[in-house]
């Protein structure tokens, strides 16, 4: 009788590619970090030579450092003006740096997701057939020509629309425009916030030629890949939406229009912000308010003279973040309301989660919880090192602490001016919020091992 696992001649043939794939991207706290830091680290060297940057100041270790580590988290935030202070060749290496970065988070993000799913198909499909469980090299090749195809074809439009509005309008040269458009729009896709202008995109507050395609670009980009592939594929019948697919877009909907609502409430007669502005400069910068904070970091406003109420709304926006498997960061829609769908069925006393006529797996809430909390607890040991290494007070130091851990960008000005201590603390952040959150979910759902016995129970008093 043949052993089971073993050909009946007794000899095992070597593991499949898809077991060494397996292995391999079942060590993401390993990899990970370790692909994204030798990416950091060669960026970093490249900023430092004379020619990316415009002066001759001897002080470029950090600002190249910070740099470099804000465009592969595809964060956006800096300690130097992106305009003035890198050449042309330094802004170049800059955007490249965003967009391997934003591909790689994208496709490692996709893959592990797929891959804890077990549901990877030759041709790009998201689901397939739960008896097939596979997943070989030639699953993983198509999904990247797919995440490819995706990115190449949302930044090639925005870029398309944005050089055409540069050389119009601007009264750009082509060459200049057909850069600016470029860079702004895998900036966007990528969902990194960094821009050419000194004032970022205030000085274009009022031009829907802009901040129109950079929202589409950075909605986009925030959902994940699994979510547009699924949309192009004929999924627009809302009944053949899976849970997935329901919670990114209803949940993106929500927070959009939500964000868009009480950003033009709070802001929309203040001096120092939205009140200037013409009514289609209000309306646009109430949707830039609401789609730049999840999360690419640009600005439309000066964030130092927002009022505590749209910090507050802003910081709540950016942790959240946007869908799985994109170029947002935060803990993500789904995280956000499976703990909500989870609260709710609590409250109404049911012991399943169920969402759209399906049940969420106990495991899952478990995974979305931790993540949660190690957010809560990244942001609030961020804050407290930021109030202790600076003069700040914690309503700037909690939006910059929330800002990196969720790879956001936004600051209220105090960046330029942090010390080499508390800017080491944001590259922290930006790193953790950029890579632990895709590591550690991924990371649970892999290490999930059956057990086979229960232990006696419990119920210790909570509230």
């Amino acid at each position: 009788m043949a052993v089971r696992g073993l050909p009946r001649n007794g000899k095992a043939h070597a593991a499949r590619p898809e077991s060494a794939l397996r292995r391999a991207l079942s060590h993401p706290v390993r990899s990970v970090p370790l692909a994204f830091l030798a990416v950091i680290l060669v960026g970093a060297g490249l900023l430092m030579l004379p020619i990316a940057r415009a002066g001759d100041g001897t002080d470029v270790l950090m600002p190249a450092l910070f740099t470099s580590v804000s465009a592969v988290c595809v964060t956006g935030l800096t300690t130097v003006d992106t305009a003035t202070f890198w050449t042309p060749f330094g802004q170049g290496i800059i955007l490249l740096l965003i967009q391997a970065g934003g591909f790689g988070i994208m496709t490692l993000a996709t893959l592990l997701a797929l891959l804890v799913r077990k549901s990877i198909g030759l041709r790009g499909q998201l689901v397939v057939q739960s008896e097939t469980h596979t997943l070989n090299l030639g699953d993983v090749r198509a999904v990247l020509f797919r995440v490819a195809k995706i990115m190449v074809f949302f930044e090639a439009a925005t870029a398309a629309v944005l050089t055409a509005r540069f050389w119009i309008a601007y009264d750009r040269n082509p060459a200049t425009a057909l850069w600016h458009g470029t860079f702004h729009a895998v900036s966007a896709f990528n969902n990194a916030g960094f821009s050419l202008y000194s004032d970022n995109l205030i000085g274009l507050a009022e031009d829907p030629w802009i901040i129109i395609p950079i929202c589409v670009a950075i909605v986009a980009g925030g959902l994940g890949f699994p979510v547009i592939i699924q949309l192009f594929r004929g999924g627009m019948r809302v009944r053949d939406w899976r849970v997935h697919l329901r919670l990114t877009i209803y949940g993106s909907l929500f927070l959009l229009l939500a964000g868009f609502a009480l950003f033009g409430a709070f802001e929309w007669n203040r001096s120092e912000t939205l009140g200037p502005l013409t009514l289609t400069g209000k309306l646009l910068g109430s949707l830039a308010g609401s789609v730049f904070p999840r999360t690419a970091g640009f600005n439309s406003i000066d964030y130092g003279a927002a009022a505590p109420e749209t910090l507050m709304v802003t910081n709540i926006l950016m942790f959240i973040g946007g869908g799985s498997a994109g170029t947002a960061g935060g803990i993500k829609i789904t995280t956000f309301l499976v703990l909500g769908f989870a609260i709710w069925n609590e409250v109404r006393g049911r012991d399943e989660v169920t969402v759209a006529h399906r049940s969420i797996s106990a495991s899952t809430q478990r995974q979305a919880l931790s993540v949660a909390l190690l957010g809560v607890a990244a942001v609030v040991g961020g804050t407290l090192l930021l109030l202790l290494l600076t003069d700040y007070g914690l309503e700037k130091a909690l939006f910059e602490s929330i800002s990196a851990f969720a790879t956001v960008g936004m600051s209220t000005g105090i960046t330029f001016n942090l010390p080499p201590a508390a800017q080491w603390v944001l590259m922290a952040l930006m790193f953790t919020g950029r890579i632990g959150t895709v590591a550690v979910a991924s990371a649970l759902a892999l290490s999930s091992r059956p057990r086979l016995y229960r232990l006696p129970e419990e119920r210790p008093i909570i509230g």
